[in-house]
């Protein structure tokens, strides 16, 4: 599916049992001159069928809907007229948020919080927001969706790699919007757990943390945790940024977490842990930039790769939103562009000898994967 031509209204359908609360999103998406609703349903089997019809560019979507709940509803639209899905939600229990996350499987493109009522103090926060990712997804060229480690028939070819590669102390990973789905793939991809600690900037609402961790947790049978200040990181998990602090090392090669001021208009930032971890171990780094929009880490993954890291970004066909490797690829920052499956592929690969001692050449694999 191919975006909004320039200067066409953006066409929402809003799907939500509740009418308050119906009537509060179309009033809040109808009040900006770039987005008209063209449409409502009430519950899920309403959803596919005004899908089909309607054809809308953004469907808005709760996940507790009546007849099919929202995963169903998501699954079965991009089965029969695949359309960008937001899922909003109203919950932030950590276990339901995971819940959610199961629409992202099936082929939505993002899960927010539900704009609350507008006598709300994050009213008009939580409205803009709803608004903006709606904008966003509607420039999204294609609807894409990568398949579970377990749905992979085949093992990925990854590129032959072509330096000496230093001993690797540490994997720092940056995503944005379309990262959960990429982070699941490349995390179910790799065939046992890394030898050492993977650090994890995904930007997401600041009530999301606790519940991607545990989806991430639960689907890709990795250990993944909420990164806590003061801690070393260990081998074999992966460490997320908790909401509103940057995440970085200390010198000592702990945990830090700084509330210093946004970068890039948001905490965690990408840029912060990157620079952290080339000041630290330099080239015993591996960078990694995903899909998302912005350059939120793309001039720091080109000085990780001046200080002989090995770098990569997540390649143009794979990405929900191709801004930040983009750009990272634009200022040559990435040694490689790849998908996250293949990304997973060279990650495990890195680590199939003894002692972690091999060149890059060693990787045997024939595929493309420069940028």
């Amino acid at each position: 599916m191919s975006g909004v031509a320039p200067g066409a209204p953006i066409r929402v359908l809003v799907v939500d049992h509740s009418a308050v609360v119906r009537e509060l999103l179309v009033h809040i998406l109808n009040s900006d001159p770039q987005l008209q609703v063209i449409g409502v349903a009430v519950d899920g089997e309403e959803a596919i069928t005004a899908a089909q019809r309607l054809r809308p560019d953004v469907i808005v979507m709760d996940i507790h809907l009546p007849l099919l709940d929202g995963f169903t509803a998501t699954r079965r639209i991009m089965e029969s007229a695949p359309t960008r899905i937001v899922m909003a939600t109203a919950t932030t229990d950590p276990k339901e948020v995971a819940a959610n996350f199961r629409a992202v499987e099936a082929g939505a493109l993002a899960v927010l919080t539900k704009p609350t009522g507008p006598d709300e103090p994050d009213f008009a926060a939580s409205a803009q927001e709803l608004v903006q990712m709606v904008k966003l997804m509607s420039e999204v060229q294609v609807v894409k969706r990568w398949p579970c480690r377990a749905a992979v028939v085949a093992r990925p070819a990854a590129p032959p790699l072509v330096a000496p590669l230093p001993t690797v102390k540490l994997v720092a990973i940056g995503a944005s919007t379309g990262g959960p789905i990429a982070l699941q793939t490349l995390l179910a991809g790799l065939a046992k757990p890394l030898p050492v600690p993977i650090l994890i900037v995904q930007h997401i609402s600041d009530s999301f943390v606790d519940g991607f961790v545990d989806w991430l947790a639960s689907t890709t049978h990795y250990g993944v945790r909420v990164a806590v200040a003061g801690e070393w990181p260990q081998p074999g998990l992966a460490y997320v940024a908790p909401s509103g602090r940057h995440l970085q090392l200390r010198a000592n090669g702990s945990i830090e977490l700084v509330d210093a001021p946004a970068e890039h208009s948001v905490r965690p930032s990408v840029a912060a842990l990157f620079r952290s971890v080339t000041a630290v171990h330099g080239a015993g780094a591996v960078g990694v930039l995903l899909t998302g929009m912005g350059r939120d880490g793309a001039l720091e993954l080109k000085a990780m790769r001046a200080a002989g890291a090995l770098t990569i970004a997540q390649d143009r066909e794979s990405s929900v939103v191709f801004g930040m490797p983009g750009e990272a690829i634009r200022l040559d920052a990435a040694c490689y562009a790849l998908s996250p499956d293949k990304i997973a592929v060279v990650l495990g690969d890195l680590f199939m000898k003894p002692g972690n001692g091999k060149t890059i050449a060693d990787i045997k694999n024939q595929s493309g994967g420069k940028p």
